[in-house]
């Protein structure tokens, strides 16, 4: 347990010390939080009413898809994970622990957006404090589970650059983020729900926020926890302790992240 924790304070001090993560995790969120919140709430008011669910969101994507896998690539790069697996530490806390301080990164965010929101720009605040929090544990969860299956299953640093990116533009573009879902052509809301971000936003919109959603918030939420956990578990399975000597495992298998966001497609349009 002591172990556990030294790694966890370890992991958590890196995430504000490191260039790269201070900026994923903190300064782009809380830079991009201000400028949309001063454009968009005059060129489109109603963008008050959903600012804090937003931009919550848009704190997880960053930090969990853009954020959470370099270092896990650049770790197995050094070798830092052979003298890991030599003193013991099993693969699943090398996976578990970079989730968790992501996760606690992006509940200090949470807190600055919830906190200057209604003084700065006159957000509503959630009406059902539990189940935001219960959303915003699950919607880092599954980001953070995809954040890690890339890190395990790309070659190098600029594959996690190319698989992040392929989550995350869509994410900004398609997932009801900035603009109401209910604007995009069928084909693209069908596309939209395949992405965490999506779910994470009808779910604050439709049980903190009493807002209309597109489709059941309930279905978003157990979507977004079986989504987390499959694609953890997927890491898990893939991870390989040594670049050079990788086992030797099918990475394609990692595609198997999105069925439950493929499920929901067809049961809950």
């Amino acid at each position: 347990m002591n172990a556990f924790l030294n790694h966890f304070l370890f992991e958590f001090k890196t995430g504000i010390r490191n260039k790269t993560l201070l900026l994923m995790n903190y300064l782009f969120p809380f830079g991009f939080y201000l400028m949309l919140g001063v454009l968009m709430t005059e060129i489109y008011p109603f963008f008050r009413e959903v600012m804090i669910s937003s931009m919550v969101t848009f704190a997880i994507i960053a930090a969990a898809l853009l954020g959470l896998p370099d270092p896990l690539v650049t770790a197995r790069e050094a070798g830092i994970f052979r003298s890991y697996k030599i003193n013991g530490i099993p693969a699943r806390s090398i996976l578990l622990i970079p989730v968790l301080t992501t996760i606690f990164h992006l509940l200090i965010m949470a807190v600055v957006i919830i906190s200057t929101a209604p003084l700065f720009f006159a957000a509503p605040l959630p009406v059902n404090w539990p189940v935001f929090f219960l959303i915003f544990l699950l919607a880092a969860f599954a980001c953070s589970g995809l954040g890690v299956l890339i890190g395990v299953i790309s070659s190098s640093s600029r594959m996690t650059v190319l698989w992040s990116q392929i989550i995350f533009i869509p994410s900004m573009m398609l997932s009801g983020l900035v603009m109401p879902l209910e604007i995009l052509p069928e084909v693209m809301r069908r596309v939209a729900q395949l992405l965490p971000a999506t779910h994470a936003i009808n779910a604050f919109r439709g049980l903190t926020q009493q807002l209309s959603v597109d489709f059941n918030p309930i279905a978003s939420i157990l979507i977004l926890l079986t989504g987390g956990l499959l694609a953890f578990f997927l890491a898990l399975y893939l991870f390989n302790w040594d670049q050079r000597n990788p086992v030797t495992k099918h990475r394609y298998l990692a595609i198997l992240a999105l069925l439950p966001y493929l499920i929901g497609v067809f049961l809950f349009s």
